[in-house]
């Protein structure tokens, strides 16, 4: 098994700060959302975890294992053949025989975790990173996760005979049958704890408040959910830690709506606008573009930006599309002189007052009909 500090890329006394920077730089080439392999990234976290444990890296420069002096004998990673075992072997109490870590580990292996990170749409298009608050269960620093008063060690339970499970001999009409359960004497974690840790009350764990720092990538929706590889809470007795899932939370905008990668917005054209056209300056999420108001234009009718949408999700520089909803406006509370410029307007089109008003609609009814208000 390869040496902790080596993991990580640091020196034997690097101190607490360069051993959380050395590893927020390898977790960002090593996680597996980003392109790196799931082991390393495993075998990673697992340094990162003994090591930021003055407790745990304590006992490791001093014994070779983050257990202490009972941890193991002679070599403590002896037979683990790769990164789960070691996990295992941390997290899950290993090295007292029978059973093997990874089925006792498994009994109190830790929750996930799920916390909302909000963000703005213009983030969410971005991507953007953030330190995120996280309350959850994690390792005791005094005991290192393992339960016992430091200075002491969990030792093998005689009920079980250190397995974490029981056997039972049962009859039936089928004849006999061997069951196993958890053995209820050390709740299948095959040790005891004969003095328990004052600072956790032999827990191994205690709710900790800290900061997680996500990477939220560009093209996001409302409910993505994240996933922070052994971030959730820790397991009983060093068990494997959970993972955390970060659920994204973008917050209503108030000018565009989204529609999967397009973006919709509604442009306000009064009736001059509608029917001479020009260019009219649109709000896109990174500022205004110019888009070309044909004349002529009706109420309803929408008009595209290519590529002023949200980016995929998948990446590749793919971009949705913005679309703008036209919408003509009728004028109101006309005075004297505008009402006469539109009786001389609707003359030169051929349509007199007299016709408008005979009809039963006005002027300005008619209008409205025209543009679609």
């Amino acid at each position: 098994m390869r040496d902790l500090y080596q993991i990580l890329g640091v020196p034997r006394d690097a101190s607490d700060d360069d051993i959380k920077r050395a590893y927020r730089r390898r977790a960002r080439e090593l996680h597996p959302d980003t392109g790196g392999e799931e082991e390393e990234f495993k075998e990673l976290t697992t340094a990162y975890e003994v090591l930021k444990n003055p407790a745990a890296r304590a006992n490791y420069d001093r014994y070779g294992d983050p257990r202490g002096p009972g941890g193991a004998s002679g070599d403590p990673f002896a037979g683990f053949g790769d990164v789960s075992d070691l996990i295992n072997a941390f997290f899950g109490g290993g090295g007292f025989g029978g059973g093997g870590p990874r089925q006792r580990a498994a009994s109190g292996a830790g929750r996930d975790a799920i916390v909302d990170a909000v963000v703005t749409l213009a983030e969410a298009a971005d991507g953007i990173r953030r330190d995120i608050e996280v309350t959850v269960p994690r390792n005791c620093e005094a005991c290192g996760g393992s339960g016992a008063e430091p200075g002491t060690h969990p030792v093998r339970c005689t009920t079980c005979d250190g397995n974490g499970v029981v056997q039972q001999v049962t009859r039936s009409l089928f004849g006999q049958m061997l069951t196993s359960s958890p053995c209820p004497a050390c709740r299948g974690t095959g040790e005891r704890i004969e003095t328990p840790c004052r600072a956790c009350g032999g827990e191994g764990r205690n709710s900790v408040t800290d900061f997680v720092t996500v990477d939220i990538p560009p093209g996001v929706d409302d409910g993505t959910r994240l996933r922070v590889l052994g971030r959730g809470e820790a397991g009983r007795r060093g068990a494997p830690a959970g993972d955390l899932y970060v659920r994204v939370r973008v917050r209503p905008h108030d000018v565009f709506t989204r529609d999967g990668n397009d973006l919709h917005c509604e442009l306000r054209l009064s009736m001059a606008q509608a029917a001479l056209g020009g260019d009219v300056p649109v709000t896109t999420l990174h500022g205004e573009e110019i888009l070309r108001v044909e004349p002529g234009t009706q109420s309803g009718a929408v008009l595209t930006l290519r590529r002023h949408g949200m980016p995929k999700l998948s990446g590749g520089g793919a971009r949705g599309n913005l679309y703008v909803h036209c919408r003509v406006e009728t004028p109101t509370g006309l005075d004297e002189e505008q009402a006469d410029l539109l009786r001389t307007f609707a003359e030169l089109r051929g349509e007199t007052v007299a016709d408008l008003t005979s009809s039963g609609r006005s002027i300005f009814s008619r209008l409205r009909g025209a543009f679609g208000a």
